[in-house]
């Protein structure tokens, strides 16, 4: 195992690391014994993920004799469309490896429309969703088919299932026979299945050596599931757990290898939805480096963990890390380190109570079409209208302000962007901005994509958050097909969806449109840059 890892041992580490020795939490996670979390029942259902990367050789076999197929049809273009942990692990791995993999999960038009393309005679979709009915991968999958048959392509002969058992996707699948269908194991959860068919199936068949990333997962399982003290996972899920009792409640992560490009992503997500309920958890900052703002700079309220070789930064909380190693071992590692932490925190790593919300509101603004008439702006400057409730502000350096000033000293602020995730990446910019004028930790995700991600902790962590929203006009529209609503009007019910399960939990949100794309993000931009911070990092 080419596993590293360093974390500081302190009297109270020892101490919770012996507590947790005590009672065989590696072991029992191994041997998948739900009775460590209190919802035992629920968990008993979702702990297969402990040992799948030895379950799976037949299903490598799978992926390469389908890889052969593809290769002689010429069809060798791969789009993915899936969201959270039917997305995020694959994506990695494309990623790692230097292959290209279209991922698709956002419901913006024209992002959707650019994934289509014109390359449709090579091209092949694979339509994850563990439930069946995500309605992202369905509204996408829809779009595809109309697209395929437009160009007397049968939809089907193009199209491959990944889904539980039984689910409508499932008989969709088998009803229209689908090029292939894998059955996930139903007793994995979306966040845990980075080495089932959800993220083993589309970096295969986009080129990736599956099989070595599941002989190095292989090989790190059994340590990570021993009763021992130098078990990576117990270290470090004691780590998060001590860092939490000392309400240092943030992990900021930083990548120093671009052979680990975009882990952190997934990292994101499986602390965010794993730990943040219960009015309590670790909320996960992902930023660009280690001598990005928030991590070079982080106050009192963040542990600081590096993926990648080791550098000298030291956190102000005394909490700092580096983790290195392959692949497929760091998938097993981080799995087993959350689970150990949930146990560490008492909550249940393996629900995500409060992502139900949201649909909610987002299925009601699609049936009753608020979503095209959403209410009217507080007040408009330049390319830009402004939405939510404020302090007499007029003007859009008052409401930026006004937002900010709502956030608690060690709060945070999350900046949500209903935008192209690809043609507008260098909104992602504004994360690094936010946190030198706000003072406060920040957190950027775009939309739909981290409802699916730390969407969960938005709602059900620690409520000292504050959330800044981006939606913007359309540049084109979409319909989808045997649908009542185009992707525009999903989009943006998605967003006020959102807004409004915030609001119901009693977290600001301050909702910004842009009327023009480019320029509005600009406006942004220069506005944010006039706030001036109640506080520094670095200073308490």
């Amino acid at each position: 195992m080419r596993l590293q890892l360093n974390v500081p041992v302190t009297e109270d580490y020892t101490a919770e690391v012996d507590r947790l020795l005590d009672a065989h939490v590696p072991s029992r996670l191994a041997a998948e014994d739900a009775t460590l979390f209190p919802d035992h029942a629920a968990s008993a259902s979702r702990m297969g993920w402990v040992d799948l990367p030895q379950r799976a050789s037949g299903l490598l076999d799978d992926i390469e004799s389908l890889r052969s197929v593809l290769d002689v049809q010429g069809l060798r273009s791969i789009t993915l469309t899936g969201m959270g942990g039917s997305s995020l692990a694959p994506e990695v791995m494309a990623q790692a490896a230097g292959v290209r993999l279209e991922v698709v999960d956002s419901t913006d038009p024209n992002q959707v429309a650019e994934a289509i393309g014109t390359d449709l005679s090579h091209t092949v979709l694979i339509v994850a969703s563990k439930s069946g009915t995500t309605i992202e991968t369905d509204a996408i999958r829809r779009a595809f088919a109309a697209a395929f048959e437009s160009v007397d392509i049968d939809p089907a002969s193009r199209m491959i299932a990944i889904t539980d058992p039984g689910t409508e996707l499932d008989t969709l699948a088998a009803e229209e026979g689908f090029l292939a269908a894998f059955h996930a194991d139903e007793t994995v959860g979306g966040r845990y299945s980075a080495l089932s068919a959800f993220g083993l199936v589309p970096a295969g068949l986009a080129g990736v050596d599956v099989r070595e990333i599941v002989s190095s997962a292989a090989a790190a399982v059994d340590g990570l599931g021993a009763d021992a003290s130098d078990n990576p996972a117990l270290q470090f899920g004691t780590w998060l757990g001590i860092g939490h009792a000392r309400t240092t409640e943030k992990l900021v992560l930083a990548e120093t290898s671009p052979a680990l490009s975009g882990l952190s992503r997934w990292v994101e997500q499986l602390i965010a939805e794993s730990l943040g309920k219960d009015g309590q958890g670790i909320l996960p900052v992902v930023v660009d480096g280690p001598s990005d703002i928030g991590f070079c700079d982080a106050r009192a309220d963040a542990m600081l963990c590096t993926q990648g070789p080791a550098t000298d930064v030291e956190a102000p909380s005394g909490f700092e890390s580096t983790i290195d190693g392959e692949l497929g071992e760091l998938f097993v590692f981080w799995e087993y380190a959350t689970a150990i932490a949930g146990y560490s925190l008492a909550v249940d790593p393996f629900d995500q109570p409060d992502v139900e919300s949201a649909k909610e509101h987002a299925r009601q603004a699609l049936s009753h079409g608020s979503s095209t008439a959403p209410d009217q702006p507080a007040f408009r400057e330049d390319q830009i209208e402004v939405f939510g409730e404020f302090d007499e502000a007029t003007d859009l350096v008052g409401a930026v302000a006004g937002l900010f000033a709502q956030v608690d000293e060690y709060g945070y602020i999350g900046v949500q962007a209903f935008l192209d995730r690809l043609a507008e990446a260098d909104a992602e910019d504004l994360r690094a901005l936010v946190s030198q004028h706000s003072g406060v930790q920040t957190t950027f995700g775009f939309g739909p994509r981290y409802l699916h991600s730390t969407g969960q902790y938005h709602k059900g962590g620690r409520p000292n958050g504050v959330f800044l929203q981006i939606t913007a006009e359309p540049r084109t529209d979409l319909l989808v097909p045997g649908r009542a609503y185009g992707f525009t009007q999903l989009q943006r019910a998605q967003a006020l969806g959102d807004a409004a399960a915030l609001e119901e939990k009693g977290r600001p949100v301050l909702r910004i449109h842009l009327l023009d794309r480019a320029r509005g993000l600009e406006q942004l931009r220069a506005v944010i840059a006039e706030v001036e911070p109640r506080h520094h990092f670095g200073v308490d």
